[in-house]
């Protein structure tokens, strides 16, 4: 079902937003305050306003109260953040994302009434980190404190086996969610075990974080 998001501050995480948003078929209202970055964008989403979301009067002049939720992109300033948080909740938006520079930020803007907090730079770090410690990893996202998921493109060593062969699970606790076949990565859910894997095959695994433990283990299999 389509619904409204607002994506208030228009630098490169709050225009990276307010895209892939819109790319997925939702109507997106972005809004900053210089208008270089409202023209900049104004093609990509639904309305694209240029004015002071820190006054609560020019917020519900442009409909932001009937947005199912917000990002506030502008997590290096700090007052601008409370009071379009604040103006926000006043205005009835059910749902409040925001970007923080540091933790401490993101204290301070839930207790204002963020619903959530991210902080970009530490987690693009992490992630960042993760990759580069496991094998042959191509894409992954942390579902909670303890697992990830990841897509892993296939070792050398594993072409013409299968997961049977393999034993992921128990060699290193991970379930696999799909496999990517072939040169086009045609992904099939609930992969058939017997399976032999192909060269430009990829695979969709859940597994537990410390499987980085063991990435010394797993690099010998590039193969």
């Amino acid at each position: 079902m389509k619904k409204t998001y607002l994506v208030l501050g228009l630098g490169i995480f709050g225009s990276s937003a307010a895209k892939e948003l819109t790319k997925y078929g939702q109507d997106v209202i972005a809004i900053d305050k210089d208008m270089a970055c409202v023209e900049r964008l104004d093609e990509f989403v639904t309305q694209a306003v240029c004015l002071d979301f820190t006054d609560i009067d020019e917020l519900r002049a442009v409909g932001v109260a009937d947005a199912n939720a917000a990002i506030i992109a502008t997590g290096s300033r700090l007052e601008e953040s409370i009071l379009a948080i604040m103006n926000l909740k006043q205005l009835g938006v059910p749902f409040i994302l925001a970007k923080a520079k540091n933790k401490r930020y993101g204290e301070i803007m839930s207790k204002c009434g963020a619903d959530k907090i991210v902080l970009p730079e530490k987690e693009a770090g992490i992630r960042m980190a993760k990759t580069l410690l496991a094998w042959n990893v191509i894409d992954l996202m942390d579902i909670d404190s303890d697992y990830s998921i990841m897509e892993i493109k296939i070792p050398a060593s594993w072409v013409g086996k299968s997961l049977i062969d393999l034993d992921i699970r128990n060699r290193y606790g991970m379930n696999a969610l799909g496999i990517k076949s072939g040169a086009e990565h045609k992904l099939s859910i609930n992969p058939d075990p017997s399976y032999a894997f192909g060269a430009d095959d990829a695979v969709l695994v859940v597994a537990q974080k410390d499987i980085f433990k063991h990435y010394d283990e797993l690099l010998k299999e590039r193969g």
